[in-house]
C-alpha cells in the first residue's frame, strides 16, 4: 500500500489519480486550495472505499507552509513514500508579456513552488531510503514557443530540476518521475477548442499511476507527444522563429 501526498489535489488529473490509487487500496492525503471542493473530493473517495485519507487546505505559494504539510501528511497516513505534485495555473501569455509582476507570479506558482516541494520530498525520502516523487511538468517546457513561453519557462525549470534530482537520488532508493502531458480536457482548458490531440484526465492518470509504479523517468502522455515534441525541438532556429506555434 502506497502512502501518497497529492498536492494540487483539486485538479482534474490529480482527482483521477486519487480515484485510481484509492480503489486499489492506497492511502492518500489531499492538499489543495478551496475547502469546499477539497471536502467534496474527500467525501467522494470515501464512497469509493478509501480506507485511509486526509486533507488540508493548502496554497503552494506559501513556501513557509511546505514543511508543515509533509509533517501533517505523515501523521495522518502513518508515513509517506510517494508524492504527486500536480498544482499549477494556466498562464495568460498576453498579460504576462506586459505585466512583469504577473509573469513572475506565474513562474513562482508553476516553477519555484514546485522546486520547494521536490526539495523537501527528496530530503525526507533520501533519509528513509525509499520513496517516489512524481511531478507534472508539460510538453510546453520542451521548447519555448510564442504562444506560452512564460508557462513553458516555468515547466522547463521543473523538468530540468527533476532531471538533476533524479540523477542525484538514483542510488538512494528514490525515483523521480517527470510527467509531460500534452493537451488535456480539464476545467482549466474549458475555453480551448478541442481536437484529435486532446486527452481525457483519466487517460493521463492511468499513465501517471503506471509510471510511478514502474519508477519511470520521463513520461509523455499520451505517448505520441514524445514524437511531436521531438520534431518541434529539432526544428532549426532560423526556421522556428518564422513559425506560429
Amino acid at each position: 500500500m502506497r502512502k501518497i501526498l497529492i498536492v494540487g489535489a483539486n485538479s482534474a488529473i490529480a482527482q483521477a489519480c486519487a480515484r485510481r490509487w484509492v480503489q486499489r487500496g492506497d492511502a492518500v492525503f489531499l492538499a489543495a486550495r478551496g475547502a469546499a471542493p477539497l471536502q467534496s473530493q474527500v467525501d467522494d473517495l470515501k464512497v469509493r472505499g478509501a480506507r485511509s485519507i486526509g486533507s488540508r487546505v493548502f496554497d503552494a505559494n506559501q513556501l513557509a507552509d511546505h514543511a508543515a504539510l509533509f509533517d501533517e501528511a505523515i501523521r495522518a497516513l502513518g508515513g509517506l513514500d510517494t508524492i504527486l505534485i500536480a498544482h499549477g495555473t494556466l498562464t495568460d501569455q498576453a498579460k504576462a508579456q506586459t505585466e512583469v509582476d504577473y509573469a513572475l507570479a506565474e513562474i513562482a506558482t508553476n516553477g519555484t513552488s514546485v522546486v520547494s516541494l521536490m526539495t523537501l520530498a527528496a530530503e525526507r525520502f533520501e533519509r528513509q531510503g525509499k520513496g517516489a516523487i512524481a511531478v507534472i511538468s508539460s510538453v510546453a517546457g520542451d521548447r519555448g514557443r510564442q504562444s506560452n513561453y512564460v508557462y513553458g519557462s516555468a515547466k522547463a525549470l521543473v523538468s530540468a530540476f527533476a532531471s538533476g534530482l533524479r540523477q542525484r537520488l538514483a542510488k538512494k532508493g528514490v525515483s523521480v518521475t517527470t510527467i509531460k502531458p500534452g493537451f488535456v480536457d480539464t476545467p482549466m482548458t474549458a475555453a480551448f477548442k478541442k481536437g484529435a490531440l486532446w486527452a481525457q484526465p483519466d487517460q493521463v492518470a492511468k499513465d501517471i499511476v503506471g509510471a510511478v509504479d514502474r519508477g519511470r523517468t520521463v513520461v509523455y502522455t499520451p505517448g505520441f507527444w514524445r514524437f511531436i515534441m521531438l520534431i518541434i525541438k529539432h526544428i532549426p532556429e532560423g526556421i522556428f522563429i518564422k513559425l506560429t506555434l
